[in-house]
């Protein structure tokens, strides 16, 4: 029986970037802003004998991609994580023995105190996504969002599921929806601004799932990526992962008291996990999901 070595990669993991970016106001004051990301890449190519006899002469050390993310922001800079990880993903496509890349970024966003031009408070809210895998002569860019916490009180019923002696779930036609959001779109063509495309996106996710009448989560998810797809035409593909955080009825009557949709509590596990996967006709590239975990 032999043993031959399957795909493999190596790189750097969580390099923790802030670039500030120093400028000045009309007025000539002190004007920053802050990109702040979580950046990790991994390569892929003709690295075979670094596992199979520990020789490393084509290995570029993890450390050195650490260092290439620092020095690039400073050549470059960091407009969108999109547009960094592609100036990342061509610095290693130049490289001898490379033959495909992932890079990934988190983005944690900040807004600026109105006291003064450079001093901020961390926005706690949702965590902005990119991949960049780079695969010989292809490049897929996705974009996307995690923990973007959302909650309507009411506008969602679910009824009409099937019943068993294992069921013991309430039909209802009101209850409290809340989810936390967790999105990823491919891009089939670059938007020109792609912070200005990811505002556009997440504003639209936002809108809709407040404004449909929601008969289960599922229904909610797909509303949600149709809206976004019908909107955005350079977008092939999206796929949204959502738990279900269950808000369950309080029962008040050992005390007496009527419980009308009130008072709740609210479970964190276990939940359901709703998950989707909407794409155009004819444009699926289920190579390009490979680096992102948690969708089949």
């Amino acid at each position: 029986m032999s043993i031959t070595l399957g795909p493999n990669q190596h790189g750097k993991a969580e390099v923790r970037l802030v670039k500030v970016d120093r400028g000045t106001t009309g007025s000539g004051a002190t004007s920053h802003t802050i990109h702040d990301l979580n950046v990790s890449t991994q390569l892929r190519g003709d690295f075979e004998a670094a596992f199979t006899d520990g020789d490393n002469v084509h290995v570029h050390a993890t450390d050195t991609q650490k260092n290439v993310v620092y020095a690039k922001a400073k050549e470059l800079g960091v407009t969108s994580p999109e547009r960094f990880l592609l100036d990342l993903a061509d610095h290693w496509s130049a490289q001898p023995w490379v033959t495909g890349s992932v890079m990934k970024a988190e983005t944690y966003s900040w807004d600026r105190i109105p006291a003064n031009e450079h001093s901020f408070v961390r926005r706690g809210q949702e965590t902005r996504t990119a991949v960049v895998d780079r695969d010989g002569e292809r490049t897929f860019v996705l974009s996307g969002l995690t923990d973007l916490v959302v909650l309507k009180s009411t506008g969602s019923e679910f009824h009409g599921f099937p019943r068993d002696r294992y069921t013991t779930l309430a039909e209802t036609n009101d209850r409290i929806l809340a989810t936390s959001v967790t999105a990823w779109w491919r891009w089939a063509t670059h938007p020109d601004d792609w912070d200005a495309a990811y505002d556009k996106v997440r504003a639209i996710l936002l809108d809709t799932f407040a404004e449909v009448h929601s008969l289960a989560l599922q229904q909610t998810i797909y509303e949600m990526g149709r809206a976004v797809m019908e909107a955005v035409d350079g977008i092939a593909e999206m796929r949204i992962s959502c738990p279900n955080k269950h808000h369950f009825l309080v029962d008040l009557s050992p005390f007496d008291l009527q419980n009308d949709n009130e008072v709740f509590y609210a479970a964190d596990r276990p939940y359901g996990l709703i998950e989707a996967a909407l794409q155009r006709d004819g444009s699926t590239e289920p190579d390009a999901w490979v680096s992102v975990p948690g969708f089949a």
